[in-house]
């Protein structure tokens, strides 16, 4: 379970300086102050994944989710050899380990009671 849990800290640190980087890229993009906002939010939120609390748990599921969710309504599906494609990968692999954790800790709960 710690190990899926850094995983997720980890892809979502990563992400977020992916997300940084692409601003400093592309500055005047119309998208690219979102692609800085989500940074920030990604590299926080896998930086609060590596704590022992509950809660990053659940913005590691829902912030991904939103940033996809609107990536995909803005830009559509990228081409297979893009940094997008790798964006959207690493925010199914977080949203897949947060869904885990989530579950498993629920069911661990339910186990003691």
């Amino acid at each position: 379970m710690k190990t899926i849990r850094l995983l997720a800290g980890l892809l979502l640190v990563i992400s977020g300086v992916l997300h940084i980087a692409m601003y400093f890229k592309v500055p005047n993009d119309p998208g690219s102050i979102g692609m800085l906002v989500f940074g920030i939010i990604y590299g926080l939120t896998g930086l609060l994944l590596f704590t022992p609390k509950m809660y990053p748990v659940y913005l590691g599921l829902i912030f991904p989710l939103i940033g996809m969710t609107v990536a995909l309504i803005k830009f559509g599906f990228p081409v297979l050899v893009s940094m997008m494609t790798l964006l959207y990968l690493i925010d199914v692999i977080v949203i897949i380990c947060c869904v885990f954790l989530i579950v498993n800790r629920k069911k661990a709960s339910e186990v003691t009671n």
